[in-house]
């Protein structure tokens, strides 16, 4: 029997939901019935526009700025979704950064920050809500991913790099978590018209033509796309899938 596809009485955070997939996922979630944190760290105004808009679906919704890099910021979230919502039910690690190089081109400071906001932060997040969710006997995470992570896109090996890391870590935690009542997988968009892609090497707009026409579907995926998968894997219908990382992109990845 299905079980209805409700987020009610849930909250959810989503890293780096300003905008983009991010503010997709929150927006889907909150359709759902979730009560939702949106964080940010540039975009204040992006920010709290998607919260407004948010609110205009019955549910509540923060606000919170963070670097995710800086542990003691991650903590301070946390505390703020908890003195707000008592705690955080699914967790959406979205947000993601990075420098279009070549490998032979990366540099320390690079690789430490794409390392540490797109991957550590992945499992700083997770220790900080996990404990909650166990209490509860319920929890959804899910990490957003790349196809870069198994079709090799020039300048993105940092960014491919650090996505591989976020699907090996799904595994992991999803083996330790499952048990416990706590559902973590991944979802790897493909590419997405977003601002992002304007400086992509090359040009953005040209290599999104291409990909539309290396593409089955005959389109680009789009946040929305990304957003109710996202939605279905943080339901009671989507319990059986664990430790997977679902590819949204249309079909382009295909050996076709």
């Amino acid at each position: 029997m299905n079980r209805e596809m409700t987020l009610k009485g849930k909250t959810a955070l989503i890293t780096g939901s300003s905008r983009g997939i991010g503010r997709a996922i929150a927006l889907e979630l909150a359709r759902s019935g979730a009560d939702i944190v949106v964080t940010y760290f540039r975009k204040r105004k992006e920010a709290e526009a998607t919260v407004t808009e948010i609110k205009s679906h019955g549910v509540d919704a923060i606000g919170v700025r963070v670097h995710l890099g800086k542990s003691n910021q991650i903590e301070s979230m946390f505390t703020k979704a908890e003195e707000s919502f008592g705690g955080v039910d699914i967790l959406v690690c979205n947000a993601a950064s990075g420098v279009f190089k070549p490998a032979m081109e990366v540099d320390q400071r690079s690789w430490d920050w794409t390392m540490d906001i797109n991957a550590k932060s992945v499992l700083w997040c997770a220790q900080h809500t996990v404990p909650k969710m166990e209490a509860r006997g319920w929890g959804r995470i899910v990490n957003v991913s790349s196809v870069g992570t198994f079709r090799m896109l020039p300048y993105y090996s940092m960014t491919g790099v650090s996505k591989g890391a976020i699907e090996t870590l799904t595994r992991y935690l999803a083996v330790e978590l499952a048990p416990k009542g706590i559902i973590v997988n991944a979802v790897a968009p493909g590419a997405i018209s977003t601002e992002e892609w304007t400086s992509y090497p090359g040009g953005g707009e040209a290599v999104l033509a291409e990909t539309v026409q290396r593409t089955p579907l005959v389109r680009l995926v789009t946040p929305e796309d990304v957003a109710r998968v996202v939605a279905f894997l943080c339901s009671d219908n989507a319990e059986g899938i664990v430790g997977q990382t679902i590819t949204i992109d249309g079909g382009w990845s295909l050996p076709y």
